[in-house]
C-alpha cells in the first residue's frame, strides 16, 4: 500500500473510497498491533494526507486526530515522528479547523504553563539548522498579542544569553532570510505587547531596519509580503517608528513597486512565473496598503508624501473595488488613514472623487470593512471637506441612518457619528432629511443605547440639529415634547459628567430658540433641574447650566422681563451672586454677564 500510494493521488483516492482509512486507523489503535505496524499505518495514513483537501476532509471524517495524538503516548520514537509527520501534514492543510489543536491566547497559556518557554528555548542553540528555525517560530506564535509570554521571554537565559539578545543576533545579515524574518517577528511581537520598548536600541537601530530591507526589490515576493505585513504592525501605534520608517530606504517610494506585479507578460515567458506572480499580486497590494496606513496613521507630513506617490490615489482607489475581501479591506484603512489629513480631504480626495467608490463599498461589505469605511465617511461629512455635498446627494443619509439600526456598536457609533458631522452647520432642509430618515422613534431608541459613545455621539447629533433660531425653533415645534422629554430622562439617569454636560448643552441651544424658549420656561420640573445644576459640584456642569440661563434672560429679546421675574423668584439671582465670587474665572465672568442683564 505504502509503495502503491506515494506521490499517486489517482491511488490515494482509490484506496480511501475503498475504505482504507478505518482499517489503517483500527490497526493503529490496537493494543495487540505491533510497533512495526502502528507505524507502517501511520506512515501510510501520513501519505494518504499528503494527498488532495479532499483526502484531508476524508481523514478528519473518521477522527484520525484523535487517534494521532494517543500514539504520542507510544515509548517508540519512530512510531512518535510517523503520528507526527501524519499531525503535521494535517494541520497544515486549509481545511483543518484549527480549535482541534492550540490557537488562540488561552491555548497560548496552557502551552506557556506547561513549561513551552523553558523547553523550546535550549533548542535556539541546536546544531541543526531546522531545528533552530522551527524554535524560533514556535516563539513568535507564543508571543503573538501575549503580554505574559512575552515578559517572560525578554528574562530567559539562554547559554548565559538573554533571548532578546540572541533574537537580534538572529536577525543579522549574514543570516538566512527566513531567519532574519521570524527573529523579526519574535521582537516584533514582544515590543507590542509591551515588553520591549518602542524606543529601545534592538527595535530601532535592530529590527525596524531589517524589515525594511525585507521589502526591497531584491527579496522574494513572499517574504516583501511578509516584511511588510511585520513592519505595519511594529509601527502601527508609536508616530516616532512611522517617522523613522518613513526615512529609511526611501520606504515609501520602495512600496509603490508592490503594485507592479505581476509585470508586463511579454517580459515573462515562464508560465510558472506569471502563475506565481499572480497569486502573489493581491497579497502585495494588500501589504503596501496596511504599510502605508500605519506609516500615515499620524504624520501629516509622512501622508503629504504617500500621496504624492506615483499615482497613488488611483492606486487605492482601484483598490477599493478589487475582488479579493482582503486588499479592500486593507484599501480602506489606507484611505481612512489619510483621510485624518484636513488637507488632504480638501484637495487630492476631492480631485480623485473619493466619496464615489467608498459610497459603492457601503451598499453590501462585510462588517469588518463596514466599520473602516463608515469611520472614513464620518472624515469626509466633516463641514470643511468638500465631498460633503456629493455624498448627500448619493443616498447617504439612508445608508447611515440603516447603520444606527446595525447589531454591531461600532457600526452604530460610526452611523450616528456620521449624521452628526453631517448635521454640523447644515442647512434645514438636510437636517429635517435625517430627522425623517432616522425617525424619532431611533432617535430615541438610540439615546437610551447600552454603549456610552452611541449615546455621546447621538447627543452631538442632537445639539448639531438644534442649532441657529429658525432650525431650534421648526424641530421643536415639531418634536418638541418628545425631546424635553428625552432631555429629562438623561438629566434624571446615572450617567457621566461629558454625557450630562452635552444636554445641558443641548438645552442651552433650545433656550436660544425665540418660540423654543417657551418649552423650558414652562416646564418647571427642568428649570428646577438647571438650578440643581448651577450649584454642582463640577464645574463643566455648572458652566452648561450657566449658557441655559444666560439664553433665557437675555435682554434684547421678546418677555425677557416676565422670564427674569420668574427666574428670580425661583432664586436664580441668588445663585448667581454667589457664582460671580467663584474661583473659576470663566464661570465667575459668565454669572457677572448674567447680573448685568438683570440690571439694564
Amino acid at each position: 500500500m505504502k509503495n502503491a500510494v506515494i506521490g499517486n493521488n489517482k491511488q490515494k483516492a482509490n484506496l480511501i473510497v475503498l475504505g482504507a482509512v478505518p482499517r489503517l486507523l483500527y490497526l493503529l489503535q490496537q493494543e495487540t498491533s505491533s510497533t512495526e505496524l502502528k507505524t507502517e499505518c501511520a506512515v501510510v495514513l501520513g501519505s494518504l494526507a499528503m494527498g488532495t483537501e479532499n483526502n484531508v476532509k476524508s481523514l478528519l471524517d473518521c477522527h484520525i486526530i484523535p487517534a494521532l495524538l494517543q500514539g504520542l503516548l507510544s515509548p517508540d520514537l519512530k512510531f512518535i515522528e510517523a503520528c507526527l509527520r501524519c499531525l503535521r501534514t494535517i494541520f497544515t492543510s486549509p481545511v483543518t479547523p484549527e480549535e482541534l489543536l492550540y490557537t488562540g491566547p488561552d491555548h497560548q497559556t496552557i502551552l506557556f504553563n506547561h513549561g513551552a518557554v523553558q523547553n523550546i528555548a535550549h533548542l535556539l542553540t541546536s546544531l541543526s539548522y531546522k531545528v533552530r528555525m522551527q524554535a524560533l517560530k514556535c516563539f513568535s506564535v507564543l508571543a503573538f498579542e501575549n503580554p505574559q509570554v512575552s515578559m517572560t521571554l525578554v528574562n530567559v537565559l539562554v547559554d548565559g544569553e538573554l533571548l532578546p539578545q540572541i533574537f537580534v543576533k538572529m536577525l543579522q545579515r549574514d543570516k538566512p532570510i527566513e531567519m532574519q524574518l521570524t527573529s523579526a517577528k519574535c521582537l516584533t511581537y514582544m515590543c507590542r505587547a509591551g515588553a520591549i520598548r518602542t524606543d529601545d536600541n534592538c527595535i530601532v537601530l535592530k529590527t525596524l531596519p531589517c524589515l525594511v530591507r525585507m521589502c526591497s526589490k531584491e527579496r522574494l515576493l513572499e517574504e516583501r509580503v511578509e516584511g511588510a505585513e511585520t513592519l505595519a504592525y511594529l509601527i502601527e501605534p508609536d508616530v516616532e517608528l512611522q517617522r523613522i520608517a518613513s526615512i529609511t530606504d526611501h520606504l515609501i517610494a520602495m512600496l509603490a513597486d508592490y503594485f507592479k506585479y505581476p509585470s508586463s507578460v511579454s517580459a515573462i515567458t515562464d508560465i510558472k512565473r506569471l502563475d506565481h506572480d499572480l497569486k502573489h499580486a493581491h497579497e502585495l497590494r494588500q501589504a503596501a496598503f496596511k504599510l502605508y496606513a500605519s506609516l500615515g496613521a499620524n504624520d501629516e507630513d509622512i501622508r503629504k508624501k504617500i500621496i504624492e506617490t506615483e499615482n497613488m490615489m488611483d492606486r487605492i482607489v482601484t483598490g477599493l473595488s478589487e475582488s479579493s475581501v482582503k486588499v479592500r479591506l486593507a484599501a480602506v484603512r489606507c484611505l481612512h488613514s489619510l483621510s485624518r489629513s484636513v488637507q488632504q480631504l480638501r484637495t487630492s480626495f476631492q480631485d480623485h472623487a473619493v466619496w464615489k467608490p467608498l459610497m459603492k463599498v457601503l451598499q453590501n461589505a462585510p462588517d469588518e470593512i463596514l466599520v473602516v469605511a463608515s469611520s472614513m465617511l464620518c472624515n469626509l461629512l466633516l463641514e470643511f471637506s468638500p465631498s460633503k455635498e456629493p455624498i448627500l446627494e448619493s443616498g447617504a443619509v439612508e445608508l447611515l441612518c440603516g447603520l444606527t439600526q446595525s447589531e454591531n456598536p461600532a457600526l452604530r457609533v460610526n452611523g450616528i457619528w456620521a449624521l452628526m458631522n453631517m448635521a454640523f452647520q447644515a442647512e434645514q432642509k438636510i437636517k429635517a432629511d435625517i430627522l425623517r430618515s432616522l425617525s424619532t422613534e431611533q432617535l430615541f431608541r438610540l439615546l437610551s443605547d447600552s454603549d456610552l459613545n452611541v449615546l455621546m455621539k447621538t447627543l452631538g447629533l442632537l445639539r448639531n440639529l438644534l442649532s441657529t433660531r429658525p432650525h431650534i425653533d421648526k424641530i421643536m415645534s415639531t418634536h418638541g415634547k418628545q425631546i424635553m422629554q428625552a432631555v429629562t430622562l438623561i438629566l434624571e439617569g446615572e450617567h457621566n459628567i461629558e454625557v450630562k454636560e452635552q444636554t445641558l448643552c443641548i438645552l442651552a441651544n433650545i433656550a436660544d430658540g425665540t418660540t423654543a424658549k417657551e418649552l423650558i420656561m414652562t416646564n418647571d420640573d427642568i428649570l428646577q433641574k438647571i438650578k440643581y445644576y448651577m450649584g454642582h459640584s463640577h464645574v463643566k456642569l455648572q458652566l452648561a447650566a450657566m449658557f441655559c440661563i444666560s439664553n433665557l434672560i437675555w435682554n434684547e429679546e421678546e418677555g425677557s422681563q416676565e422670564r427674569q421675574d420668574k427666574l428670580r423668584d425661583m432664586g436664580i439671582v441668588d445663585i448667581l451672586h454667589k457664582l460671580s465670587q467663584s474661583p473659576d474665572s470663566n464661570l465667575c465672568d459668565k454669572a457677572k454677564t448674567a447680573l448685568q442683564q438683570y440690571l439694564a
